[in-house]
């Protein structure tokens, strides 16, 4: 089976948001499974695609997971909030 070809087209209309959501999903499997390094990543991605939807987009994300990465998951990975890596 061959391997799948990278396109490096940016993501526009539907593609984009199924990918916002698949991203934010992802990075809550990671949470649930108590995986912060991995989920603080792909919180990071899909936060950059969120930013980049429309409004009319943005209300197409399911509100579970717009509260998820907006607001529960800012608690935990803010700027407040120790970076990881630092010694104490």
């Amino acid at each position: 089976m061959p391997a799948k070809k990278k396109t490096d087209l940016p993501l526009t209309g539907a593609a984009l948001l199924k990918e916002t959501c698949r991203r934010i999903r992802v990075a809550r499997s990671y949470w649930d499974a108590h995986n912060n390094r991995a989920c603080r990543g792909e919180r990071e991605k899909a936060l950059a695609l969120y930013e980049s939807l429309s409004e009319a987009e943005r209300e197409k994300v399911p509100q579970v997971l717009r509260v998820w990465l907006r607001y529960r998951s800012e608690k935990y990975f803010g700027a407040h909030r120790t970076p990881p890596g630092t010694k104490r």
